[in-house]
Formats: structure tokens, C-alpha cells, sequence
């Protein structure tokens, strides 16, 4: 039997490429609904406990009066919620796989409860790439910019996919070729209570204001644990975060109908969306990936809950960047580590940069990242 009888999906085509390329620049209007419009205290806590995160700043109203703010405020990744461009959904090449691999996030003011988000996108640029993953991949491109209804920009982002071959990386991709081979891992009491010591150490600075000059280049930001991954985990995360595809019934069927390739039958012979890899094991694998795993987006949010336990209710997270490594399938136990490695003013404002580190539980590398916080100065 040769690859193309074998072939389950579409490939990558150089039309489909140049239909694209048409598209960069061109603001998208009437975008894709999102999951939240609004920066709700129901919508910032939903987002912040889908990724673990307990910091009362978001989800305390009674806490949170006595901060500068004197009420809720959103969690920086909350706006991952507002845009579904930003959160991976792509135009162009249907039926190829999207992976959401990373982004470059700057934000200019704290989102309010009750904020009213908008937003402005385009295409900005696709790059070709070779991959072990899945050989040929298309590196997509998107710039959002997000407003209140004010209209001052809180904040900007690139974001990417990789647009890959489903059918390649199942077939012949070599990025887990071992993992695949691997038993599934199970862990033994000593092992998880040795994890979850992780959070029971975990400290959110809060109301204990971290000045910038108590910070050193060299300090290390203590561990964060996430995880171990597990299907639940990753429904948790769309339940605040939306999905991009989640949807019911005739809701389900109207995109299926307006979008084919979208619409994958399932063991059953019905459309289902391409999102399912993150909880149905089976159609993960075909598509290459070594088992049901996390989504980007979460994995980037990670990150920041990284930053905004460390900096504290005074802190403001200025800038950050991740690069998602590879994916974090059902099992995976993810500790993440981060060092101070600058320290710098611009006029009366005061920064540091820190870089950061996920690593899963047999040592590979599961995401890095940079971020700019802003701190206080006595």
C-alpha cells in the first residue's frame, strides 16, 4: 500500500500556501465569537481555576477591595478567552493540523472587572519549516490587539500555529518515536506525594510588595508544579478558556456544515471537531501526537501564574514570550523553574527580566519563556 492510500487528511498544498500569502495584512473582520466578551468576576475566576489558579487578586472580591485596584482584576492570560484568533483559531489549508505553538505577549494596562473586550487582527506572516515532528510545517502568523471599551489598548500579541501534515507525522515523524514506545507510566504514591509537595509550598506573594530593588540578577523563582496532565485537566482548562471548536448539537452541526474539514468523523461515522485530540486518545494518535494532551494556550498561562505569583499584588507583567516544545500527553508531570536574569529602569519605571523553564517529569523540555515584570521601587 503506498503513503497516498494510506492517507487520512489533507496535506499541504502550494494553493492552499498561496491563498494564504493573499491574506497577509488584511484585517479580519466579523472574527469568530469568542468565549467571553467581558472580563466578568464569573469569567476571570472560570479562566483563572482552569489553569490551577487560586491567586485571590482574580477571584476574591473581598480581598481584592483592599488592593490598589479595590476589586478584581483579570489575570493577564484571561484575555486568551477574547479572542479566538489569538487562542489558535487559523484560516486557510482545511482539514491540515493546527498545533498552537507560542506567543509574544505585551500588555500596557490591568484588565477591570467588568472590561469590555474588542479586538483588531490580521495575518501577519507564514514561514515554512522542517520538522521532526511532521516534516514540512507552516509557521502561522497572527497579530491581535486588544482594547477596552474605552478604547485604550491593554495589551498585543503574536501568536503561531504550526500547520502540519497529519497523516506525515503519524507515519513516518521521529519526535516520539520512543515515547510511543514506552509503557504507560504509572506512579507510585511516594512519587505523587513527592509532586504534589509542589503545591503545598506553593506561595502567592500578594499584599507582601516585591521591590525592585530587593531583586538580584541570579534569583531563582521558586518551582511551580502542573499537573500530572490528565483529560480532566485539560476539559477544566476549556471549560474557562472556551475551546475553539467545543460546540452542541445544531451548533455543532452549523460549523461542520459551514466548514468541512473541521468536521472529522469519529469512530461513530459523526463529524466531530479536530480539537478532540486533547481528550480522545485515538484520533490523537493518528494525528502524530503521542497521546491525548494539553492545550498551548494553557501551557502559556502556566507560565505567566508563573510570573504573577512571584511579583505580587503591586508587580505588573509587562511582557512575555512562550514557546511551547512539544505536547503534554495524559500522565506528564510539568515543574517549572525561572531566574532573574536582568534588571533595568526606563525613566520612573522599573523592570526585570526573568527566563523561564518546563520541564516534564523524565527531564524534556515542555516549554521556555521570557517575561518583563514591572515592580515597585521603594
Amino acid at each position: 500500500m503506498n503513503a497516498e492510500s494510506k492517507r487520512l487528511f489533507p496535506k499541504i498544498t502550494e494553493e492552499g500556501l498561496n491563498d494564504l500569502r493573499q491574506r497577509i495584512g488584511v484585517k479580519i473582520e466579523n472574527t469568530v465569537e469568542p468565549w467571553c466578551y467581558e472580563a466578568t468576576r464569573d469569567n476571570i475566576r472560570h479562566y483563572a481555576h482552569g489553569i490551577g489558579d487560586d491567586n485571590p487578586l482574580w477571584c476574591d472580591p473581598e480581598y481584592a477591595k483592599n488592593t490598589k485596584y479595590g476589586e478584581v482584576i483579570a489575570l493577564p492570560s484571561f484575555l486568551f478567552s477574547t479572542s479566538r484568533i489569538v487562542s489558535g483559531y487559523v484560516g486557510g489549508l482545511p482539514g491540515v493540523h493546527a498545533m498552537w505553538s507560542g506567543a509574544n505577549w505585551k500588555f500596557h494596562k490591568p484588565i477591570k472587572r467588568n472590561d469590555v473586550i474588542s479586538t483588531e487582527c490580521w495575518l501577519k506572516d507564514l514561514i515554512e519549516h522542517d520538522t521532526r515532528f511532521a516534516g514540512k510545517a507552516v509557521q502561522q502568523i497572527y497579530t491581535v490587539n486588544f482594547f477596552n471599551q474605552e478604547g485604550d489598548k491593554v495589551a498585543e500579541a503574536d501568536s503561531w500555529c504550526f500547520r502540519t501534515d497529519r497523516d506525515q507525522a503519524r507515519e513516518n515523524g521521529t519526535k516520539y518515536t520512543e515515547v510511543r514506545s514506552r509503557e504507560p507510566r504509572v506512579y507510585t504514591k511516594e512519587e505523587l506525594d513527592e509532586f504534589f509537595a509542589y503545591y503545598e509550598k506553593e506561595e502567592i506573594r500578594g499584599a507582601n510588595t516585591r521591590y525592585w530593588d530587593d531583586v538580584n540578577v541570579g534569583d531563582k523563582l521558586p518551582t511551580m508544579a502542573k499537573g500530572p496532565m490528565t483529560v480532566t485537566g485539560f476539559v477544566a482548562y476549556a471549560q474557562g478558556w472556551g475551546g475553539l471548536y467545543i460546540r452542541a448539537n445544531k451548533l455543532a452541526w452549523r460549523q461542520s456544515s459551514s466548514h468541512p474539514g473541521l468536521g472529522i468523523p469519529n469512530a461513530q461515522g459523526i463529524p466531530d471537531c479536530p480539537e478532540r485530540v486533547h481528550w480522545e486518545e485515538e484520533f490523537a494518535l493518528k494525528v502524530g501526537a503521542p497521546g491525548a494532551y494539553d492545550y498551548g494556550p494553557e501551557r502559556t498561562s502556566w507560565m505567566m501564574h508563573h510570573l504573577t505569583n512571584w511579583m505580587g499584588d503591586d508587580g505588573f507583567l509587562a511582557e512575555t514570550t512562550c514557546e511551547v516544545r512539544r505536547h503534554n500527553p495524559a500522565g506528564d508531570m510539568i515543574l517549572i523553574d525561572g531566574e532573574v536574569t536582568e534588571k533595568y529602569s526606563e525613566g520612573d519605571r522599573h523592570f526585570v527580566k526573568i527566563t523561564q523553564k518546563a520541564v516534564q517529569q523524565d527531564g524534556e523540555e515542555s516549554a521556555r519563556a521570557t517575561g518583563v515584570v514591572e515592580l515597585p521601587k521603594r
